[in-house]
């Protein structure tokens, strides 16, 4: 069971995960943030992979413009989110930016010509499941 600020209550990622054809925003939005949620610390993943985890197909792009959409303080952990590859998209230069790198660094995640190891530190689901 999860219970977090910005979700409410929800089972599990997979009970939160719906076609994104026939899920309405809201829905769409909760299956995401559940999925956020349970990435641990010291773990990345792309906006991709968190798309096709929440089961809302290859919609990268809509996930990057929600979670850019997510409240100041939001105890989501936004940060352990990455473009392809392990890019960080978030510009060194501006709040976000460097807030998600000091974040990073602080989880243990090293960065490196402004990429993470993917394959390091990238989140698979199934071998961090208890």
């Amino acid at each position: 069971m999860i219970d977090h600020p910005d979700i409410g209550q929800v089972k599990s990622a997979k009970d939160a995960a719906l076609p994104s054809s026939k899920a309405s925003q809201q829905e769409r939005r909760t299956a995401l943030y559940t999925v956020l949620a349970q990435i641990p610390e010291g773990c990345v993943v792309s906006y991709g992979q968190l798309a096709e985890l929440a089961g809302l197909g290859r919609a990268a792009r809509w996930v990057g413009s929600t979670l850019s959409k997510l409240p100041d303080g939001s105890t989501l952990p936004w940060h352990r989110v990455v473009a392809a590859g392990g890019r960080l998209s978030l510009s060194a230069g501006s709040h976000s930016g460097a807030e998600q790198r000091a974040r990073l660094r602080a989880e243990g995640i090293t960065i490196r010509g402004e990429k993470v190891d993917i394959r390091r530190h990238g989140w698979r689901p199934m071998e961090h499941s208890g």
